[in-house]
């Protein structure tokens, strides 16, 4: 009798295989991983390059409107020359669009030299408190002045100790605009408010009309906003060679032309993806000790995207 052949198992070799194409897909899927991981990494290196690119281009657009505000304030040409008053410039610098605005300091309220009433004026009509502005008026003279004593309504080292603040009056004058923000009573919206109209710049005691803008316009007596807003867009609607008296609200009047050698410029860079970098920078023209035909005294910049 013929016995039956055993019957030959291979589970063995089979179950390699297995464990061999799992490995191999879990080889596979890491190799996914990474591979992404990478292409990731890549593509948010090229963005951050693209970012930095533009910003860089947008903000070489912005100098080079500092640096033509510079030239047109030099321009002897009346008829071309720029207006520093405030209005907006535009020209095409290769892809950056290039705005520029031109304010003399002669058209701004100086924190160091102007009188208690234009102080007042100012503070008042963008407070609408009198109280308050009485306050601060004597404050910002008690904080420029040179001695310690304390007017009616001001504030010195004894009134900045009993409020727990940290510092007290220089009894100098103020170095920056941004100091104002330190004297007692001066919130941060009112100061948002008056900045644009101050300058540490321009030594006048009063404010010249036909530069200066809204903000600088309501410390000017009998002034409101409507009576500045109007005065300002008569005064826009002048050429460099039309530029006619400006009558303001008390019957006087004021040239719209003259001015000082200080100017604050505001430059913004914008590409056409919406790429874009401001500069602000204020300069004094004339010839400094190393023949440079301008100074810059104050400098601020940022960039974005749109």
């Amino acid at each position: 009798m013929n016995s039956a052949a055993p019957t030959v198992r291979h589970s063995a070799p089979r179950q390699q295989r297995g464990v061999a194409l799992l490995i191999v897909l879990w080889v596979l899927v890491l190799l996914s991983i990474v591979s992404g991981t990478l292409a990731l990494l890549a593509r948010a290196e090229n963005m951050e390059a693209r970012t930095l690119f533009d910003g860089t281009r947008a903000r070489m657009g912005a100098i080079a409107g500092i640096n033509r505000a510079v030239f047109e304030m030099r321009n002897p040409d009346q008829a071309s020359k720029w207006i520093a008053d405030g209005r907006g410039y535009e020209f095409q610098l290769d892809d950056v669009l290039v705005t520029v605005e031109v304010t003399d300091e002669s058209g701004k309220l100086d924190l160091n030299a102007a009188t208690p009433e234009l102080l007042y004026n100012l503070l008042f009509n963008h407070s609408n408190d009198a109280e308050l502005s009485a306050a601060l008026v004597d404050a910002i003279l008690d904080w420029r002045d040179p001695d310690d004593a304390t007017r009616p309504l001001g504030a010195e080292a004894d009134a900045y100790d009993a409020s727990g603040l940290s510092w007290i009056p220089p009894n100098q004058p103020f170095v920056t605009v941004e100091e104002l923000q330190q004297v007692l009573g001066m919130s941060y919206p009112l100061y948002r408010q008056i900045e644009p109209a101050l300058t540490v710049f321009s030594g006048r005691a009063d404010v010249n009309a036909g530069f200066a803008s809204v903000e600088a316009l309501l410390a000017l007596p009998q002034m409101d906003l409507a009576a500045a807003e109007n005065l300002v867009a008569e005064r826009r609607q002048q050429t460099g060679t039309d530029r006619q008296p400006l009558v303001l609200p008390d019957g006087s009047t004021a040239l719209a032309q003259g001015g000082g050698l200080t100017y604050s410029v505001r430059s913004r860079g914008t590409l056409n993806n919406g790429a874009f970098a401001q500069v602000e920078a204020t300069f004094r023209l004339g010839t400094d000790l190393l023949g440079r035909p301008f100074r810059v005294v104050r400098w601020r910049e940022g960039v974005g995207s749109g």
